[in-house]
């Protein structure tokens, strides 16, 4: 196969080529240039698309001898992730800018390109499975359905920002590191290999944050909108610079000028943009145990009709057993989930509540180590 490695300059996506060549395809790598101001030197493990990124990219790609070039991409992620990290705090919510990436950078625009090239998939550096099964399809015959799976390495799994790939651009990619069960072992695999990057800081935080402070990059963006914190009684105890700022489940930063009258800490429970208001309360009113989802998209075979035999068995109202998970390093718990139409999903927490979930998260549900979909949080609430 033809196939097109993503290089971002790091030790994973490296290792993902040198595999991609080793099994025998005809690999060519692209390292995405996703800032406009790219500077020349990453600060420690923040940040990424420095020119020392590329510069890195480029030597692995010549140590595995395979065509090299930098595509810039910058106005694209500019115009989709930046602008909709931008929208989704300034409404009240919480983005994860990393699944929005790789919705509609890696396997929309990169992927888009490398399918309008002729190329047959396109390789990453990701941290899951893809397990290849058959399945019944609905005129009774049988076909391949790829699934994707966590990662053995725990500390690692990144199949919770690859949901929103869905099922037709899972079929594209391919993710070479899903079998490693420690990032010792991918380094050793670079350091065997002759790769310079085997020894480089993992990166980490908000990859267009590089000095890992959101909260300055939201006030330079949107400026200054000084506004109240206040009670859930409704009674001003604090101001704050800009609603924006803050989500749901924060403690820290709120600089509240009245204590509580029991004394406990108080946290965010709600965030009001049209008043620009900040709600703060005890941390009892964070807990939910529901939680409605939107713009939900399934896996191949996984709900019955026409898109398979089922690999889940709804009872008569809809609902059935798995988890979910709503933070990139969170656990996965317990639920009973259903779809709520075409574009929506409801969640019951089965095994207690959670606490802090906030509108704009990703909630992706799992059965075992299967991802059966994604949606994103609309809302949360706790049933009594």
């Amino acid at each position: 196969m033809r196939v097109l490695a993503a290089m971002s300059g790091g030790v994973d996506s490296a290792v993902a080529a040198a595999l991609a060549v080793e099994a025998g395809h005809d690999v060519v790598g692209v390292h995405m240039a996703l800032s406009r101001d790219r500077d020349q030197f990453r600060t420690g493990s923040r940040g990424c698309c420095s020119i020392e990124d590329a510069g890195d990219a480029r030597r692995a790609a010549d140590v595995l001898g395979i065509p090299y070039y930098v595509w810039d991409l910058s106005e694209r992620f500019e115009d989709t992730v930046v602008a909709d990290f931008l929208a989704e705090y300034e409404a009240g919510r919480t983005p994860n800018p990393c699944v929005r990436c790789n919705e509609h950078i890696k396997f929309e625009a990169l992927l888009d390109k490398a399918t309008a090239l002729g190329f047959d998939a396109v390789a990453t550096g990701h941290y899951a499975q893809i397990v290849t099964r058959e399945s019944t399809a609905p005129d009774g015959g049988v076909r391949a359905v790829r699934e994707l799976h966590r990662s053995p390495n725990d500390a690692k799994d990144q199949s919770y920002v690859l949901a929103v790939a869905g099922p037709e651009r899972l079929a594209r990619a391919m993710f070479p590191l899903g079998g490693f069960a420690t990032k010792d072992e991918v380094r050793a695999e670079a350091a065997r290999r002759g790769l310079s990057v085997s020894a480089k800081p993992d990166s980490y935080d908000i990859c267009f944050v590089a000095d890992g402070d959101t909260r300055g990059f939201l006030r330079d963006r949107l400026g200054s909108r000084p506004g109240e914190v206040v009670d859930v009684e409704g009674q001003v105890v604090g101001e704050h610079d800009g609603a924006y700022a803050f989500t749901v489940g924060q403690r820290r930063g709120l600089a509240l000028g009245r204590p509580a009258a029991d004394g406990k800490a108080r946290y965010v429970v709600d965030v009001r943009p049209a008043t620009n208001t900040i709600v703060v309360g005890p941390a009892e009113l964070l807990s939910v145990d529901r939680i409605a989802g939107e713009k939900a998209l399934w896996f191949d075979d996984v709900l019955p009709g026409p898109a398979g035999a089922g690999a889940v068995a709804p009872d008569a109202d809809g609902w059935f057993d798995a988890e979910v998970q709503v933070r990139a390093h969170g656990a996965a718990v317990p639920a009973r989930v259903r779809a709520a139409g075409s574009t929506d999903l409801e969640v019951a927490l089965t095994a207690g509540p959670l606490r802090g979930v906030a509108a704009g998260q990703s909630l992706v549900v799992y059965r075992g180590t299967r991802v059966l979909g994604q949606a994103t949080v609309a809302r949360s609430w706790r049933a009594r």
